[in-house]
């Protein structure tokens, strides 16, 4: 889908396929950056490569450049069409290659491992069996590594692609050598269980336990990844699915039908049932109601509508029965303009760069250049052919890292299996580095620090008159209205109370609220302006009540019978009760909370003097893409960002923020578009969810520093020819035996009392 931003200047959104990792993003990134009028961000999370065009250079071009790379591209499907349903079997056909890989690597390498680890397995012909059992392994299982070696040798880079291809390569092939040409294939050879030192010509060594191992561990690692990687695309799928599936249109003969949204043009005319969703951006042109748009604009109190109010697709109706006129269909709406800035907000969020690429990209080189330095210097020193190559193949044999593999999926699968128990969802790797560095924390108010329901919060009476009454009469009235603030006085007389009687004469009075006759006695519960037109007011205790809980930002009811105001109830979108404790355990972590919301400013002030944020860190009144802009003016200022939503609303902030997380009690859009997920909606389990990403983090890196620091030490024995297989194995071994030992450390971790 390409766009057009001036005559000369395009821009087009790439999907790129064939990256294996971050470093694969960067290279590509280069190539595109080199031509000549180009721009181009790519972003290995989300698979796409975002960019500016200008000159003679065509889409064609672009394509033809990352091809030559070694790498596919392709403009993506429109978000019009059908992404849903064809996107599914897209991701369903990258994993099930990658899956059958990985099941065939485990069920060959493990009797391949067993044998080689234990003496009492090792039957006359055993080395021949894991011979016939590794080949699979080595070559089908492990080709997704030598492909990307062979395009990385090609461009003069080295990855981990590079090392776990080299490495296993290496030890299979001198395994072929010493089983053929060597002493290993006589009957009756066995790798004894002895740690010596001592030079050995290598003849009668086999390490097909170590290519086997090897692959089978990786391939895990890069299963798990390309699962969670599947969802990069769902933030926009849920934004799109966000809206009304069919729109009943009313014809010029005033008849009704119903037809698919999509079919729907500007200016047609649409009936919107009480409960439905309003199928597009519109003009109301007959009925009143009050439309609860907190899903897109976070004003938690419904806003009411008449003839000649605009009204926003994906919205509800929580009224009475609107007709709107479609003025912005398809592309154009909202929710569509939304979509977009979460896309842009993703391909602009730099993908992190995984630890083990970053190590590698300095230890593959230096360990190749070694593995040839100590094959020259035992040629030179006449030490003959086959003890020089035996040398060097150990080098690359104990350099590949074995539990590397087991790194970071071990501690991931560990860790993000804890936060599961403990209601926090972790999408992958990329997230964790974000929390280490997070330093302010930006909260959505409803839904997220508030309940995001209207509650009846306060009962204000006049004098001499008891607030059963009060409950009873307003909350029997209220409780046949369908109204947002009437359910929340109804809910609430009904929790104290029990039970309601029936009202007789009930009327809504459009944007006002209602009367009736309850228990003999004639009501009105509404604005203040309805109880003038009844010829009444607010005696001053009650007013200065009114007064007070308007300046708190809450919604004042009034409520009236037999002639006389006799009550003003407070409604507002409560507090949780557990956001107070939340902002201190976030503040205990070293963050700085920011209440950021769409709703006024003494709504906002109100809340943050309740849970304990500074009044200088409210942002209050701000539309969905100001949520974005004040991400980036702090991301600006230097800080790193943590956004905690729930709404459509914050699901491009949540993108672009550093670390986005989202409650799980809220849309799949704001889900789909955060890095966390909390499944409780418990304010405080943002602050154990940054703890255990930052926990995982670390058992990651210590993970990796023991992974590569057993190699490292064993590096000069190899080099100087005395390592035996049994002291490469019980390194390799001993490695990964402590990495899972650590990672499953994580399983300890609770959440905060």
């Amino acid at each position: 889908m390409t766009t057009r931003t001036t005559d000369a200047t395009a821009e087009v959104e790439l999907a790129i396929g064939g990256m294996t990792c971050a470093s694969c993003a960067a290279r590509i990134e280069k190539k595109l950056n080199r031509m000549d009028g180009v721009t181009a961000t790519v972003n290995y999370a989300t698979e796409k490569a975002k960019v500016s065009y200008a000159g003679d250079v065509s889409v064609q071009d672009l394509i033809a450049t990352v091809e030559a790379t070694g790498y596919t591209a392709r403009e993506p499907a429109p978000p019009a069409e059908p992404a849903p349903a064809g996107g599914e079997p897209e991701g369903n056909d990258e994993l099930r290659p990658l899956r059958q890989r990985l099941v065939a690597a485990v069920a060959l390498a493990v009797p391949v491992i067993a044998m080689a680890m234990v003496p009492a397995l090792q039957f006359e012909y055993w080395q021949w069996l894991s011979l016939t059992l590794a080949a699979p392994v080595v070559t089908y299982a492990a080709w997704p590594f030598h492909r990307a070696a062979f395009i990385n040798a090609r461009h003069g880079a080295a990855t981990m692609d590079t090392l776990i291809s080299v490495g296993t390569s290496a030890a299979f092939l001198w395994s072929l050598w010493a089983l053929f040409f060597g002493t290993a294939g006589t009957p009756g050879m066995t790798h004894p269980f002895e740690l010596t030192i001592a030079r050995t010509d290598g003849a009668g060594n086999i390490y097909l336990e170590a290519a086997a191992g090897v692959t089978a561990f990786i391939l895990a690692g890069r299963y798990f990844e390309a699962r969670s990687k599947r969802k990069a695309g769902a933030a926009l799928r849920a934004l799109l699915e966000l809206g009304a599936k069919d729109v009943t249109l009313l014809g010029a003969d005033g008849r009704e039908r119903t037809v698919p949204v999509a079919e729907l043009k500007a200016g047609d005319r649409f009936l919107v049932r009480p409960g439905e969703k309003i199928a597009t951006d519109g003009v109301v042109v007959e009925g009143t109601s009050a439309v609860d748009a907190s899903m897109l604009t976070g004003e938690s109190v419904p806003v009411e509508v008449a003839a000649g109010d605009p009204v926003t697709g994906a919205t509800v109706n929580a009224g009475g029965r609107l007709v709107v006129e479609a003025t912005r269909v398809g592309a154009d709406t909202q929710l569509a303009r939304m979509a977009r800035m979460v896309e842009d907000a993703q391909n602009g969020k730099a993908a992190a760069q995984r630890l083990a690429d970053r190590i590698s990209a300095v230890f593959v080189p230096v360990v190749i250049g070694l593995a040839l330095a100590t094959l020259g210097f035992w040629l030179g020193n006449g030490a003959g052919v086959a003890a020089a190559f035996t040398a060097a193949v150990a080098v690359l044999i104990i350099a590949c890292p074995c539990a590397l593999g087991l790194a970071t999926p071990t501690a991931l699968m560990v860790g993000t299996g804890r936060g599961a128990q403990l209601g926090i969802l972790i999408k992958g790797p990329e997230v964790l580095e974000s929390t280490r560095r997070v330093d302010t924390v930006v909260l959505d108010k409803t839904g997220t620090v508030t309940t995001g329901r209207m509650a009846l919060l306060g009962v204000h009476t006049a004098d001499g008159v008891d607030e059963s009454d009060v409950l009873r009469l307003a909350g029997a009235l209220e409780h046949a209205s369908e109204h947002p603030i009437a359910r929340a006085v109804a809910d609430g007389a009904l929790r104290k109370l029990g039970s309601l009687p029936a009202p007789e004469d009930f009327a809504n009075v459009p944007g006002l609220g209602v009367q009736g006759v309850v228990d003999g006695h004639a009501v009105l519960v509404g604005r203040e302006r309805l109880l003038r037109e009844w010829a009444m007011e607010l005696p001053a205790g009650l007013a200065r009540a009114r007064a007070a809980a308007e300046e708190a930002g809450r919604t004042a009811v009034a409520v009236a019978w037999d002639g006389e105001v006799r009550a003003v109830l407070e409604v507002a979108d409560a507090v949780k009760d557990t956001s107070a404790e939340a902002i201190r355990r976030l503040r205990a972590l070293g963050l700085t909370p920011i209440l950021l919301t769409g709703d006024n400013e003494a709504v906002a002030r109100s809340v943050a003097r309740e849970v304990g944020i500074a009044p200088d860190d409210v942002i209050a009144e701000v539309l969905p893409q100001d949520k974005v802009d004040v991400v980036k003016r702090l991301q600006g200022e230097g800080r790193s960002v943590a956004m905690v939503g729930d709404g459509v609303n914050d699901a491009a902030a949540l993108a672009q923020a550093d670390l986005g997380l989202a409650m799980g009690t809220g849309t799949d859009a704001a889900i789909e578009a955060g890095d966390l997920t909390l499944v409780r909606g418990d304010l405080r389990s943002a602050a154990d969810a940054i703890r255990l990403a930052r926990r995982t983090l670390g058992t990651i890196r210590s993970n990796l520093f023991w992974a590569f620091a057993y190699n490292v030490a064993a590096l000069p024995l190899a080099a100087a020819g005395l390592l035996n297989p049994m002291i490469a194995g019980a390194a390799m071994a001993f490695s990964s035996v402590f990495v899972v030992g650590n990672s499953l450390r994580l399983r300890s971790f609770r959440a905060a009392d």
